[in-house]
């Protein structure tokens, strides 16, 4: 059987976009954590990062010029929903829009990863995972940006790593949020996590 390869990139929200406070974007956990103290490396943190959502539009030109195929890029939950739930940010879908739109006048897939760990503040203050309602906010986001968006992206990735950040960021503490949990609270934030996998799965597929 002839397999075909997709020549692509890929970048995550918090690492690439700055503007972390710009357009009613809410915190995440890794802006917050970033500004902990000797938490990274010479104290650096995602404010401007490469600056990608201003300078999505000269980016994507140099992947065209490249000749990618395909951009992996994640969208920030809370640059979406703010508060992780509610009130929808129009400003932070439209850029999503935007960039869409810019990839595929040069012929690049999008394939966008519904979340790469930027957990929204507003819902880890409500115990985040180990709440037994994330798994429903996450399809309730999914959904939003399903509707958005689902008319053009033909490939999608729900969450990124899913056994890399509960462990690295609650049970080791080297990631935010920075929390060392049991196993057994760590047992939970990775059921929760796979039933997010399955409610964003069945709103993507809605």
């Amino acid at each position: 059987m002839k397999k075909q390869i997709t020549w692509g990139v890929s970048t995550s929200a918090f690492q690439i976009e700055g503007a972390w406070n710009e357009d009613g974007k809410g915190p995440s956990i890794w802006d917050v954590f970033s500004r902990q103290p000797g938490a990274i490396d010479r104290g650096q943190n995602g404010d401007v990062a490469c600056d990608h959502y201003h300078r999505y539009a000269d980016d994507v030109a140099l992947m065209a010029e490249v000749g990618l195929q395909a951009y992996r890029f994640s969208i920030s939950w809370p640059r979406v929903l703010p508060n992780g739930t509610g009130q929808i940010n129009l400003k932070g879908l439209d850029f999503y829009d935007r960039l869409v739109d810019a990839l595929l006048a040069k012929n690049i897939q999008p394939w966008p990863t519904l979340f790469h760990w930027d957990l929204p503040c507003a819902l880890h203050d409500r115990g985040g995972w180990l709440n037994e309602d994330s798994p429903r906010w996450f399809g309730d986001y999914a959904a939003v940006v399903a509707e958005r968006l689902g008319d053009r992206v033909k490939h999608w990735l729900t969450i990124n790593e899913t056994q890399m950040f509960p462990m690295m960021g609650y049970r080791q503490g080297c990631h935010a949020p920075g929390l060392k949990l049991p196993d057994s609270a760590l047992t939970r934030i990775c059921h929760r996590v796979l039933l997010a996998h399955g409610r964003s799965v069945q709103a993507i597929r809605a």
